[in-house]
């Protein structure tokens, strides 16, 4: 289980890490969705440095297992907020998809911790 482990970290910590970097960085898209959300662009910000923090927990995680606990609830609880954001505004069901997905992974990683 080992190795399942430390394969999701890697893949939802490049996951994370790039969207981490394009909540950061400004990108259009990610102010787009922010608008959308009737979310300020600080807490885009914001928003991206936490899961930036949550991809060097689980990078450094591969190394210090404990640290995997922590940074998988981190991400999985970003991600239900991240649902809460869509179900405050009404979006479709649809737009919950992705961030349920991925807090059902994240939960996954701390499950196989």
């Amino acid at each position: 289980m080992h190795v399942l482990s430390v394969v999701l970290q890697i893949l939802m910590g490049l996951v994370f890490l790039m969207t981490g970097l394009s909540k950061v960085t400004g990108n259009k898209m990610q102010v787009q969705i922010f608008d959308h959300l009737r979310l300020p662009q600080w807490f885009r910000f914001i928003t991206g440095l936490v899961q930036l923090v949550g991809v060097a927990g689980l990078i450094i995680g591969i190394w210090e297992e404990k640290l995997v606990l922590w940074a998988g609830l981190w991400l999985a609880i970003t991600m239900f907020f991240g649902m809460l954001a869509h179900v405050r505004i009404k979006d479709p069901a649809k737009s919950l998809i992705a961030p349920f997905g991925l807090m059902v992974i994240m939960l996954i990683i701390v499950f196989l911790q």
